[in-house]
């Protein structure tokens, strides 16, 4: 009897044994699963934290530095232009149009060719609060710079900054280049640089965006914008890569130094009233007000309004319904149209019919 409850015993100690160790095994797996579960939470929390815009540094408070830059069809090709987050396409006389980059924490070695400053354009550095890098100036062009006390660079004054490319078989006027290591040292030694007192002109999504839902969105996968008899603007749109290419009077818009096609992820499209004043035909622009426009991104295009309320404010983008844009993650061609000039914007054929 004594030795069956021994048996008895030692079968109930075995299976509390067996059973502790299944409880212990369990436990261990529950807290396994636990802590790998919050090692990826953590993870996803902190890529989220962690992530960034790719085309600006948000934190950054160095200043704009916008440049001049030359658009005579004989200037071409252009250098640097890559590197520029936003670039502005304005009309000047005789139906050219010169457009003015901004760069933000670049350093870019060769950007051109550089050419001279005009009124209006002032408008659009000083919403950035950057410094006016030009070659060269118009009388009113001089005048504001001194009145609205633009922290400028101007190489016929500061010849250090800029240099001429001997090695282009073209007029003189269209050889002038600079870097961004000769503007800065410039500036420092002027005392320019500072920490920027204005946000950046436009609200980024981290997150791509798409505007196919917007009121009035429509296909936008080729872009016509003409300036004048001398030049437009073209854009068309590369679905896999999710940008436009951009073209000039029929030409692909390509880089001096890496031979390749410039890309755009978000265009704004402004037409504006520009007038003539002078019987050298320079233009004066009404872009202190508010008008129409489109804002461009991810193939589709949707109408909305602009508002600048005084020579230095900032530009304000809005939808239809009031609401502030937000762009893409990537570099934006803001371009400022003759007010009447024809504007289209249009889908492929192939997507037309699918739809």
């Amino acid at each position: 009897m004594a030795s069956h409850r021994a048996r008895h015993g030692k079968r109930k100690s075995k299976k509390k044994r067996i059973f502790l160790v299944f409880l212990l095994l369990v436990l261990l797996g529950v807290g396994a699963y636990f802590l790998l579960a919050n090692k990826e939470v953590k993870k996803v929390v902190e890529e989220k934290i962690v992530k960034k815009l790719k085309i600006v540094d948000e934190n950054s408070k160095s200043r704009p530095i916008a440049v001049m830059i030359n658009n005579n069809h004989q200037a071409w090709p252009h250098a640097g232009l890559d590197d520029a987050y936003i670039t502005y396409e304005i009309i000047a006389e005789g139906g050219i149009t010169r457009l003015m980059a901004i760069f933000k924490d670049q350093d870019t070695e060769k950007i051109g060719s550089v050419r001279s400053s005009r009124p209006y354009y002032l408008d659009y550095a000083l919403e950035n609060d950057a410094i006016y890098v030009h070659y060269g100036w118009s009388e009113d062009a001089k005048s504001d710079i001194s009145k609205l006390n633009v922290d400028n660079i101007n190489g016929l004054t500061a010849s250090s900054v800029f240099w001429r490319d001997k090695s282009l078989n073209k007029a003189t006027e269209h050889t002038v280049f600079t870097s961004m290591e000769k503007i800065k040292e410039y500036a420092e030694e002027q005392g320019y640089m500072r920490d920027t007192n204005k946000d950046l002109l436009l609200k980024y999504s981290i997150d791509e965006i798409n505007i196919n839902k917007k009121e009035g969105a429509q296909k936008a996968d080729k872009v016509y914008i003409r300036y004048s008899h001398y030049t437009d603007t073209s854009y068309e749109y590369d679905a896999e890569a999710k940008v436009y290419k951009r073209s000039m009077s029929g030409t692909a818009h390509v880089d001096a130094v890496t031979g390749k096609q410039y890309t755009v992820k978000n265009i704004i499209i402004t037409p504006i009233k520009n007038y003539a004043y002078d019987s050298y035909g320079r233009q004066k622009l009404d872009n202190i007000g508010s008008g129409d426009g489109y804002f461009i991104t991810n193939g589709y295009a949707v109408p909305i309004t602009w508002e600048k309320e005084s020579r230095s404010s900032q530009t304000v983008y809005r939808y239809k319904n009031g609401k502030e844009i937000k762009v893409n993650d990537g570099n934006t061609y803001i371009q400022i149209q003759p007010l009447g000039e024809t504007l289209t914007i249009e889908g492929t054929e192939e997507e037309e019919e699918a739809e």
